[in-house]
């Protein structure tokens, strides 16, 4: 029996940097706590944002947030995962030589931005919701990094998959996050171990865990589950590590395999 269901949110839940989720999902997660499952949702949003998306039910969930760097149970941060300073430094100053790129650095619940990129600024405290600190200078300014994540449309996969990727990936855990954006994190950081780290608290095991997701940054946490969905927009290589697809967003897939599986066992 299923104990602990995860859902990225990005282009598995929703359109990418859509601020709603429609509601009949906040009625499939009642009946699931109703009936002693854990929902989960776990995005390369900031915990705020997430929170925010999902206010009906904010209080019945975890988070894993910036892709598994920041973990936050009813209303306590369990677990937070920094980015070394001098990586950060050196990362930063590479970013900056792409003058058509945007940079957000998040702390726990907070991103930073610097001042003068409004579209961006637009883009995380309108549309994802984000609570946002306008800054001159992030590496004077911010504080308790955990995540570098920098925006370009319509795409930044070339440059992610074929420059920064190969380039940090010895030091930093750095990941697509859908074609817009790329993200940076400690090398710990996944959501796949985010989501061991879920279940060994709770003591749920991979048989009683069911994920869903769409996109690199997802793989890992669809490995840590028996019954593991890649949604049908899912790239190949997300796909191969599922164990079934699942419609896209726009069919509302999870919505329907949830759905399912709550009337066959009687849950709704």
């Amino acid at each position: 029996m299923i104990k602990l269901i995860a859902t990225d949110v990005d282009g598995t839940l929703v359109k990418d940097s859509s601020p709603d989720i429609y509601p009949e999902i906040f009625d499939i997660i009642r009946a699931l706590k109703a009936h002693g499952v854990l929902f989960c949702v776990a995005s390369g949003r900031q915990y705020t944002s997430i929170e925010q998306m999902f206010h009906e039910v904010k209080d019945d969930i975890v988070y894993i947030a910036d892709n598994g760097a920041h973990i936050k149970c009813r209303g306590v941060d369990i677990n937070a995962t920094k980015i070394r300073e001098d990586y950060l430094t050196e990362l930063m100053g590479e970013l900056k030589e792409y003058k058509d790129i945007g940079i957000v650095c998040e702390a726990p619940g907070l991103s930073y931005i610097e001042e003068g990129n409004d579209e961006l600024i637009h883009i995380v405290r309108d549309n994802y919701r984000a609570r946002v600190q306008i800054v001159k200078d992030i590496l004077k300014e911010g504080k308790d990094i955990i995540k570098v994540s920098t925006h370009y449309y319509p795409s930044i996969r070339t440059l992610g998959e074929e420059v920064m990727i190969p380039r940090w990936s010895d030091r930093l855990k750095a990941t697509m996050a859908g074609d817009e954006w790329l993200d940076f994190m400690d090398k710990s950081v996944d959501k796949g171990n985010a989501l061991k780290f879920v279940q060994e608290r709770f003591g749920i095991s991979l048989k009683e865990t069911m994920t869903f997701g769409d996109n690199n940054n997802d793989m890992g946490m669809l490995e840590r589950a028996e019954f593991s969905y890649a949604v049908e927009s899912a790239p190949d290589v997300v796909k191969e590590r599922a164990a079934y697809i699942c419609p896209s967003w726009k069919e509302k897939g999870v919505y329907q395999v949830l759905l399912n599986y709550c009337k066959e066992n009687g849950y709704l």
